[in-house]
Parts: C-alpha cells; sequence; structure tokens
C-alpha cells in the first residue's frame, strides 16, 4: 500500500511531495518522491498517538466492564481522534476486579488485539486525602494479591500508580523488579518521599499538578519532585479544566524535552452520545468538554488526543512538532516502546494518522489497516 498527504511529519523532520510505503503491517520504506498509484489524502499524516492514561470509551468503563469487548470499543472510540495505541487503565477497585481486568488485557495481548499495549493500574494504593473521585474504600496497601497481578508475565507493559507514602520500599523495589513502572500520583507525599521513590525505580508522575502535594516555598511536595526530577515523565492533562494553561507551560520549561506527555485520563464518553454515569455510586455530568461530580469534582475527562495536541499548540504556544511528539514519539519512549512505534520510520508498525487544519483526525491506521476513516 502506497499513501501520500500534503505533508509528513515523521517525529523529526517535515517533508512533503513523499510516499509511505506500508506492506504486512509494517512501514516498508518513506520514499522521497510520489509514487504512481499512492493514494492522496489531504492533510498532515503522523504517527498515530499513545495514550497511556485511558479509561473508558465508546460507552464503556474498565472498571464496570473488565472484558476484552471494552477494550475493542475503548481502541474504537479513540481511535476516531488519532489514538493508535493504550494502556486501559484501571481506577481504584477490588482485588477481583484487578485479576479481570488483567485476565481481559492478557488475552487481548495473545491475540494481539491492535492498539492494547498493556495495562494501567491508577491504584489503589494511593493517598486517601489526595484520592479525588477513587472509592476510599478501596484504597489499601500492596498484598498478596497485588503483588500476583503485578508480577504476572502476561500484560505487556504494566504501569503502577501509587501514592509512595502507602507503599514501602520492598514494595518498589518489587514491582519494579517485576518489570512494573511506577508512577506517582494521588499522593501527599513529601519532596523527599517523593525523591526517595524516584531513587528506588519509579520514573513517571501521574497527571501532573492533580491529586499531588502542592509546590510551596518551604516544602517543593510532589509537584516540585516532578519538575526536579529529569530522567522522569510526567504525563499532563491539556483540557482546560485540569490544569491552568500557563501552569502546564511553565512544566513544559521545567522538564527536559521529551519528559512532558499528553494523557487524557479519558472516560467512557469519548465516542459516544453519553452525557453522564454512575462512578461507584457517585453521579458524574458531562458539561460540555468537562466531566465532574455535581460538588464539582472532576471525575477523569470528555478529552481526546488531537484536542489535546491542538490545547497545545493554541494554548501553550508549542510548536506544532513538539506537540505531536508529546503525543506519539515522548510516550513511546516513556513506555519503551519507541523501536516499535511512535514515529514514521522504515521498520516501525504502521501506526499512522491523517489530520486536517481543524485538527479533526480524517484517517486512522493500525498496523496498516483503515480503523477511522471521517
Amino acid at each position: 500500500m502506497l499513501i501520500t498527504a500534503d505533508k509528513i511529519f515523521t517525529g523529526s523532520k517535515w517533508l512533503t511531495n513523499s510516499t509511505l510505503e506500508i506492506a504486512d503491517g509494517k512501514i516498508v520504506a518513506l520514499h522521497p518522491e510520489v509514487l504512481p498509484g499512492a493514494v492522496k489524502y489531504t492533510g498532515t499524516l503522523t504517527a498515530g498517538f499513545i495514550d497511556y492514561h485511558v479509561n473508558g470509551g465508546g460507552g464503556k468503563l474498565f472498571n464496570f466492564q473488565p472484558e476484552t469487548d471494552t477494550l475493542t470499543a475503548m481502541i474504537s472510540a479513540h481511535a476516531q481522534f488519532g489514538t493508535t495505541a493504550l494502556l486501559p487503565t484501571l481506577i481504584t477497585d477490588s482485588a477481583d476486579t484487578m485479576t479481570k481486568a488483567a485476565d481481559a488485557v492478557s488475552q487481548a495481548i495473545a491475540e494481539d488485539s491492535p492498539g492494547i499495549l498493556g495495562i494501567h493500574f491508577e491504584g489503589p494504593h494511593l493517598s486517601v486525602p489526595k484520592k479525588g473521585v477513587h472509592e476510599a474504600s478501596f484504597v489499601r496497601p500492596i498484598g498478596e494479591q497485588e503483588r500476583a497481578i503485578f508480577s504476572r508475565q502476561d500484560l505487556g507493559i504494566k504501569l503502577v500508580t501509587l501514592a509512595p507514602e502507602n507503599v514501602t520500599n520492598d514494595d518498589i523495589q518489587l514491582l519494579v523488579s517485576k518489570q512494573v513502572k511506577v508512577s506517582l500520583g494521588h499522593s501527599n507525599a513529601s519532596f523527599e518521599r517523593a525523591q526517595e521513590a524516584v531513587s528506588l525505580g519509579a520514573d513517571g508522575f501521574t497527571h501532573l499538578f492533580n491529586a499531588m502535594s502542592p509546590f510551596t516555598s518551604r516544602e517543593p511536595g510532589v509537584l516540585g519532585s516532578a519538575l526536579a526530577a529529569d530522567d522522569c515523565w510526567c504525563g499532563i492533562i491539556l483540557d482546560g479544566h485540569h490544569m491552568h494553561y500557563s501552569s502546564a507551560k511553565i512544566a513544559h520549561n521545567a522538564k527536559p524535552q521529551g519528559k512532558l506527555l499528553i494523557v487524557t485520563d479519558a472516560m467512557s464518553t469519548i465516542g459516544s452520545d453519553q452525557q453522564g454515569f454512575e462512578f461507584f455510586g457517585v453521579e458524574v455530568i458531562k458539561d460540555g468538554d468537562k466531566l465532574a461530580t455535581k460538588e464539582g469534582t472532576l471525575a477523569g475527562s470528555a478529552l481526546d488526543m488531537i484536542t489535546a495536541v491542538k490545547n497545545a499548540v493554541n494554548h501553550l504556544q508549542l510548536p506544532m512538532e513538539e506537540a505531536l511528539n508529546m503525543a506519539s514519539l515522548y510516550p513511546a519512549q516513556y513506555l519503551g516502546v519507541e523501536d516499535r512505534m511512535g514515529s514514521i520510520e522504515s521498520g516501525k508498525q504502521a501506526d499512522v494518522i491523517i489530520f486536517n487544519e481543524q485538527f479533526e483526525v480524517t484517517q486512522t491506521f493500525i498496523q496498516g489497516q483503515l480503523v477511522h476513516q471521517k
């Protein structure tokens, strides 16, 4: 298959009058001319987005339907907005639900289900004061059941968000030894405790600024630790509700290039006409592009990746190439899959999207297959 577009961004440079050759789900070559027979698309072609914080989509929430059909619905929903790979995210829940979610992801990976890279457990080992909408009754220390789940080798990429003050050093070291990516979040920890967790192998911070002890003059908190840890990656939710755009700009200036990542923290409303849902007995209402309880507590987001990229360009005044890399190349590097996705290069998986000047995704290809066309 040969495809071309008005512009192609490879992850490092812009090309025009070029052709992408795809075969067997891979990028075979990038030719420096428009080849005969190439299908011409209008807009910008770039690598598909990688979202490692996705709670649901297509009207389904992973917590309440931890099964492969939900994963299929999530990929289908988010592909409409440029996501070609994701980590389905399980919010704080029971050990039984965690096991069911892990089994669903294991099955999806065994069947090479398009777009499913692994699993993100956001909790349950969190700080109650910083729990947000997470169900407090499920917040707990790491026990034997959780250790068994985190030790599984059939789950692809494993990511766990935890509060370092509520786990032991041995817990963190065990997770790292089992190839679990440890991300700090929903935490009221001191700067020193967060730094200690980083020294033990934690390398990420979950939804920067949100549900973490703040940065102050005498106590930098988890936020200060995130900004100071040059080797750690930080996810940001660029919907205009989770953080002020000026705060995001400051974080971008503070972090080394490549360490600030776009995520959605999206719930079930993406790719559906759902206007609300019940979350562990709490009503969550969609108000425009915002999801919150009646009390005003944010409950995930109604954000999609292409909108987040647009917001990075329009509100953070970032160059288009930086905004795109924050959604594709940098997450691939964080998750350790940059050898197979995240940019347009020969030999990589043919996960590509085309979007127009209005930041609408018009085509999405996963492993060379057209899965969305507007």
